[in-house]
């Protein structure tokens, strides 16, 4: 009896049979359902209907994320609006320490939290693969970036050759060197530009590079929040999507033959309209030219034999040199010196100015154009904007002066293989009076010199203003 006493007693099941004696009052089926899916409780944790909503942020991170869910409200503290200036408390100017200065990752505040649900930038690195042409129209994507989330920082990462283009942009705190291109980088520069990325704490990176396994694995070793990038449009992107946060597929493998909209697809990303926020329209392209860089090229010019305003930039000399300044996605927009020879002579009112990229075309230029010809050698883009800046206008194949002279308002006539290649690099030639000349033979060098030479009257207004 005392083992038995000792046993625990049995408990009464929950829900008995209905043929059992001590079977509680049965629930009225209707009871039940409202309780548990009233149609007019709008509490979350009931809620068994999903609404299909914009398209998922990164369908390899969460199968079931079908987007943001239109009747979620979090509350205008922290989605209401453009991000606000940096929340970081105020220096205190009588403290007997100083200044009172928390590192970037580890800020005393609340506001991360705002940050994270309206999506803010405070800190934004982008990687931009390619040469000169490429990173200066990358230009609006920055501007794009400073208007959509204002006070936020800019650094840019790119080779040695388009990191020259951002002498140019004032919206850019640090650029850094470093091939992104590289198929096979130097271990130590590798680990030292994750390091270097890693320790600025940026809230997004932003990548032009297609993406594979390799290039998604160092934008996520970053530890940014935000990881955007192009992708290969074929198999070489498998596994990229699981390590990148938003991610855009080109048409074609090389994102330069996209002319002068190479990066709308970003640009639509970036621009989309937010909570309270409408669509952020895309900036054109401009550049800023410090004041003594503009007296640095003026002394050169100065030297070969022009002055200010009396002169026409002729660029897109045929040479070897990587200080071309040609696209990557037009590799036929150079010209031999004896066709530039040609279109010079047809110039009146003003003197041709030949940039050379070389030393050694020089000889080139005088042997064929003659020893009195205006001669500068010019390799770095910001010196070339300055000298089209001071300049009549410009006479150029595809190469960075074309989108230099659109950018400072400069008349100019570009010469182009093909009429295709013309409406891609020069959208809108009329408004930004441009004016396109292209081979009817889908050769550079069987440009109609005639035509160009007729072309040259829209320099005549300039003369007239200047």
């Amino acid at each position: 009896m005392a083992a038995n006493s000792l046993l625990p007693k049995p408990c009464t099941p929950l829900y008995s049979s209905p043929f059992s004696l001590n079977s509680p009052p049965s629930i009225p089926s209707t009871h039940f359902t409202n309780f548990f899916f009233d149609p007019h409780d709008k509490s979350p944790c009931f809620r068994t209907s999903t609404i299909a909503n914009a398209k998922k942020k990164n369908p390899w991170l969460d199968p079931f994320d079908f987007g943001d869910d239109p009747e979620m409200e979090y509350g205008s503290l922290f989605s209401d609006g453009k991000q606000e200036e940096d929340p970081r408390p105020p220096d205190n100017p009588d403290s007997p320490y100083g200044f009172l200065k928390f590192p970037a990752g580890y800020n005393v505040e609340v506001a991360s939290l705002g940050l994270k649900v309206r999506g803010d930038v405070r800190r934004c690195c982008c990687v931009v693969a390619g040469g000169v042409y490429e990173n200066l129209l990358f230009f609006p994507v920055i501007q794009l970036i400073k208007d959509r989330y204002p006070g936020v920082q800019v650094d840019v990462v790119a080779a040695a050759r388009g990191k020259q283009t951002y002498e140019l942009n004032k919206n850019v705190r640090w650029a850094n060197a470093y091939d992104i291109d590289d198929p096979f980088p130097d271990p130590g520069e590798y680990t030292d530009m994750i390091g270097l990325i890693k320790g600025r704490y940026y809230d997004m990176m932003l990548s032009t590079k297609l993406a594979g396994l390799g290039h998604a694995a160092f934008l996520f070793m970053s530890t940014a929040r935000d990881r955007v990038s192009y992708i290969y449009p074929n198999v070489n992107a498998a596994g990229a999507g699981l390590l990148l946060s938003e991610t855009f597929t080109p048409a074609g493998l090389n994102l330069s033959e996209g002319g002068y909209h190479m990066y709308h697809e970003m640009l639509d990303w970036l621009g989309r309209p937010a909570r309270n926020v409408p669509r952020q329209p895309v900036p054109p392209l401009k550049v800023s030219i410090s004041r003594k860089l503009k007296e640095f090229v003026e002394e050169k010019y100065k030297k070969a034999g022009v002055e200010k305003k009396k002169y026409v930039v002729i660029h897109g000399i045929e040479s070897d040199s990587p200080a071309s300044m040609q696209s990557m996605g037009d590799k036929d927009s150079l010209l031999p010196i004896h066709i530039w020879a040609e279109i010079a002579k047809a110039v009146r009112g003003v003197k041709p100015l030949f940039v050379i990229p070389r030393e050694k075309e020089r000889e080139d230029v005088e042997e064929i154009v003659g020893e009195d010809s205006s001669i500068v050698f010019i390799t770095t883009p910001g010196q070339l904007a300055a000298l089209v800046n001071d300049s009549v206008g410009v006479i150029a194949t595809n190469t960075t002066a074309i989108q230099l002279a659109n950018a400072r308002e400069k008349p100019s006539i570009a010469l182009f293989s093909s009429q295709e290649k013309g409406r891609l690099f020069v959208p809108n030639a009329v408004e930004k009076r441009c004016v396109i000349i292209s081979s009817k033979t889908g050769k550079l060098i069987d440009i109609d010199v005639e035509e160009v030479k007729t072309a040259m009257q829209i320099f005549e207004w300039s003369l007239v203003l200047a």
